[in-house]
């Protein structure tokens, strides 16, 4: 089986009200399509990239899946001290570049797969299916397991919002019950309301602090035209301070002489300038006026293209209009 690209949520600022409706916790991993007919299972993320050895846990499709084919969609997650998702702590998982460290890093660090639906089924797809026929498939095909679950669904979406905001859980995704799974759209069908935004962004910079080690990264999106702005800086954050000082050494071979941001931010004097080729995950609480973020925190360090770091739908436009 070739992998697609899956179908993602619009955001929004409120749970929709109505029947039509169906609410999910909104489970903060790593999205995981898996893959099963004759040639085995294959595991693939969201940018169709091959995460099939990275998940040793999800290969015997058999002890959770009784399809003989399949496509599953989900979300990998890892929990935290806290027993919340964790997102740093799963992207120990999918981060990894050594397969003989998967072993060890199992023990550490166990993964939980949420399986929130289905797009293949014996020879069949079924994405044409309304999302509650697909999800009663899904059920009578999903044998949960220590490492496998079918994520609930609940019929007010309000009230699970207000529960996972108590819980300290990311937020909810609202779907219709009528709708099709359109593969590599992005639909108003889903909407994702969270507590606290996240944005992939890419590192153009970095600031040395006053122990001489690295203080900030200088963090950027593309807009259509191609073009890097500046959105915001940020700290070490949720990394700990030998994966603070590997992000370093990672950024010291990428210096250039010229600022790589379309605008050169305020935010520049002694700034060590680089090609922007990392990535990462920060989490704030919103944009501020200027089009920069407000409290940003560096969650984790990410496997994906920059050009994928590009301005989100439902921030602020860049200062010329060009999202």
């Amino acid at each position: 089986m070739k992998p697609v690209t899956p179908m993602e949520p619009k955001a929004a600022d409120r749970p929709p009200a109505g029947a039509e409706w169906i609410a999910q916790v909104k489970w903060d991993g790593v999205r995981v399509l898996v893959y099963r007919d004759d040639g085995g299972v294959r595991l693939y993320n969201r940018h169709r990239r091959d995460r099939t050895w990275h998940y040793p846990e999800l290969l015997d499709a058999e002890a959770y899946c009784t399809a003989s084919s399949v496509i599953l969609d989900g979300e990998v997650v890892a929990l935290g001290l806290d027993g919340k998702p964790d997102f740093h702590e799963v992207m120990r998982r999918d981060g990894v570049r050594r397969r003989e460290r998967v072993a060890a890093l199992q023990r550490a660090v166990p993964v939980f797969y949420m399986v929130f639906d289905i797009l293949y089924c014996d020879g069949a797809w079924v994405t044409a299916w309304p999302l509650e026929q697909r999800l009663a498939l899904l059920r009578r095909v999903i044998r949960p397991t220590a490492h496998v679950r079918c994520v609930d669904d609940h019929a007010d979406g309000a009230e699970l919002f207000e529960r996972t905001r108590v819980l300290g859980l990311e937020g909810i995704v609202c779907k219709r019950r009528d709708a099709p799974y359109r593969v590599g759209e992005k639909r108003g069908d889903w909407l994702k309301v969270k507590h606290v935004h996240d944005l992939n962004a890419v590192i153009g910079g970095y600031t040395i602090g006053e122990d001489g080690g690295m203080g900030a990264v200088l963090l950027g999106v593309y807009d259509r035209a191609g073009r890097l702005w500046y959105v915001g800086h940020t700290g070490s954050g949720r990394l700990p301070s030998a994966e603070w000082r590997a992000l370093a050494d990672v950024l010291g071979p990428l210096r250039v002489p010229e600022a790589p941001f379309f605008r050169r931010p305020g935010r520049s004097r002694g700034a060590q300038w680089v090609r922007p080729d990392i990535t990462v995950r920060v989490t704030y609480s919103t944009w501020t006026p200027g089009r920069s973020l407000r409290t940003p925190v560096l969650q984790a360090v990410l496997d994906l293209p920059a050009a994928a770091c590009v301005w989100p739908p439902d921030a602020p436009m860049p200062p010329d209009g060009t999202r």
